[in-house]
């Protein structure tokens, strides 16, 4: 299963890096147009691939924030007032994150570095 994966992900690196050579063209021309779609293209993907990251990170904090909550008041049920606050700031924080690498992403997407639409 490893080998598979590796091989993946190496065939994909040199499709991404054989692109530029494969296209080579002088501004004007057509395939200089394509090859800014495609370079378009992957700048969405990669993007796909942040706000995901961001999300899938903001998740696991988010869980383990609520997990150590709740055992703190499951030993402690005094305390719940204060645990909870925390929590909430803590939540906000962390949510605060996820919103940032959204507002990241669509600067960059709606900034269009390429231009071509």
């Amino acid at each position: 299963m490893r080998k598979v994966f590796t091989t993946i992900i190496l065939a994909a690196f040199a499709l991404v890096a054989l692109t530029s050579f494969a296209l080579a063209a002088e501004p004007g021309d057509a395939v200089s147009q394509v090859k800014q779609q495609i370079d378009f293209g992957f700048v969405t993907m990669g993007l796909g691939f942040a706000i995901g990251l961001a999300a899938l990170g903001t998740g696991i904090g988010m869980g383990l924030g609520l997990k150590g909550a709740t055992e703190g008041v499951s030993r402690n049920p005094g305390a719940s007032g204060k645990i909870t606050t925390t929590m909430i700031i803590g939540m906000a924080l962390i949510e605060s994150l996820a919103i940032y690498a959204l507002v990241v992403v669509l600067i960059v997407l709606f900034a269009n570095p390429f231009k071509i639409f």
